[in-house]
């Protein structure tokens, strides 16, 4: 569908430096450029890498492209020697430096003022990190809007004293420490009260409605109308990036029949929970395609090291271990039949949209909600922890459970069954988003007058309702 505008608007778009924020912010912008917006996407260098080398080559996108520009934000010069240019994006970042990349990027915000200077933008699009943004913009008279890349983000407490358990752990491990003198409390108030009128976040209203059962409402609810963009999963792509190998082995399988293995491109197993899955996988008798990664700190130098002695031999031909996937494009794939997963927001929806069975090891931050939310909606299993420590049989049991025995027929049925419903409703509520988001831009107003207004009645509001 496409959007009828006055004029083609222009919007730029600044993820927080994480993949798992990256992602979904591109999914985005590809999605408003195929309904005629000018995106200018705004990172690092090397959070654009992956974009420059695959995504705007990719043919089914090309039609769109065109409308879709890479804009370099380089971090200033004064924090390169604590933080080189491969140190940029939070992968593979040590972690004590994760407070550093965080003061450089706030540290941006006169160099993101002259880009919106120059390109003159009709809407600022910025993430939970990056109140200073939504101020950038506002100083020009430009609206921003607040995108939120994962559902537990909405639980996010603008004050501190009676926060829930769940934001507690949220903050803590999301920024353990002050920056810049601002806590992680001040930061989040500041980019939630920076938005423009409404919040939108990355969810369909099916899994809302699930996620607040109780009929509670998200905690940021109360200071702005939150609008559902839907999964924004990204979509298969048909050129080769190295995966032909992989792709081959897949397509001899038997339908449903692997298992498919990821915790994500930014959690790593210790050396202990490596030996239990590796050996939980081999216990299961289920074919598998297992992502292994490890820290680019650690002392591992390959997988071989990484895996228990004989296990690649003892597996050969049943199970097939990479160091990167195509994951829409294994997810998609009709030999695929579950998924184990730590449950990342970008990977719990995508494996929702096709419609695969989860098996879910959460590891950290909104993990532990999301496999939770999996179990409830009937579309996977978690698999249980003895003493927080993962157990070979566990693994195993849980595999089998999913893919094989006949317990989990009821959760595979489940789980396709979302997927259609998911599906069918994605491109309407992507739409009814992008209407908001018109009408927003197009109602003429002075912006800093109203945000300051707004910003006081708001606080007002949250304050007579705690």
């Amino acid at each position: 569908m496409e959007i009828k505008q006055r004029k083609a608007m222009s919007v730029v778009m600044l993820p927080h430096l994480a993949h798992g924020h990256v992602s979904p912010f591109f999914e985005l912008a590809k999605r408003l450029s195929d309904r005629g917006f000018q995106i200018y996407f705004c990172s690092t260098p090397i959070c654009l890498e992956p974009i420059r080398n695959n995504h705007l080559d990719d043919h089914h996108n090309k039609h769109s492209s065109s409308n879709i520009q890479l804009i370099d934000l380089q971090l200033p010069s004064s924090f390169h020697q604590d933080l080189p240019p491969h140190y940029h994006c939070t992968k593979n970042i040590p972690p004590h430096l994760m407070t550093t990349l965080l003061a450089a990027l706030d540290a941006t915000k006169p160099a993101f003022s002259d880009i919106l200077k120059k390109l003159r933008p009709d809407l600022v699009v910025y993430d939970l990190f990056e109140p200073w943004a939504a101020e950038a913009a506002r100083e020009l008279n430009i609206d921003a809007v607040l995108f939120l890349t994962n559902i537990a983000s909405q639980n996010v407490r603008i004050e501190t004293p009676k926060e829930t358990e769940m934001s507690k752990e949220y903050i803590e491990y999301t920024i353990k420490n002050t920056v810049n003198g601002i806590t992680p409390t001040q930061r989040f108030n500041r980019s939630v009260t920076g938005s423009s009128h409404m919040i939108l976040v990355k969810t369909s209203r099916e899994i809302q409605a699930k996620y607040y059962k109780d009929g509670k409402q998200p905690h940021l609810a109360i200071l702005r109308p939150l609008v559902h963009v839907g999964p924004l999963v990204q979509k298969p792509q048909d050129h080769h990036d190295g995966d032909e190998k992989l792709m081959d082995w897949l397509s001899k399988k038997e339908a449903a029949s692997v298992v498919y293995v990821s915790i994500g491109s930014e959690n790593f197993l210790s050396e202990e929970e490596m030996e239990e899955m590796a050996k939980g996988l081999e216990l299961s008798n289920v074919d598998f395609i297992w992502v292994v990664r490890f820290h680019g700190g650690s002392n591992v130098a390959s997988i071989h090291e990484a895996l228990p002695q004989s296990f690649l031999e003892r597996i050969n031909g049943r199970g097939l271990i990479v160091d990167w996937a195509p994951q829409a494009k294994v997810l998609a794939h009709a030999s695929t039949g579950g998924f184990v997963s730590h449950c990342g927001w970008n990977s719990t929806l995508e494996s929702m949209m096709y419609g695969v069975p989860i098996i879910a090891i959460p590891i950290q931050l909104d993990q532990p909600l999301n496999a939770k939310l999996v179990v409830e909606m009937g579309v996977g299993v978690e698999v249980p922890r003895h003493d927080k420590k993962l157990v070979r049989e566990e693994v195993a049991n849980m595999v089998r459970r999913v893919m094989i025995e006949e317990e989990g027929n009821e959760v595979r049925k489940r789980a396709k069954e979302l997927s259609v419903r998911l599906n069918e409703a994605e491109d309407e509520e992507f739409d009814e988003a992008v209407m908001k988001l018109v009408h927003l831009v197009q109602e003429p107003r002075n912006i800093s007058a109203v945000a300051s207004k707004e910003t006081r009645k708001l606080h007002e509001m949250y304050h007579n309702k705690s």
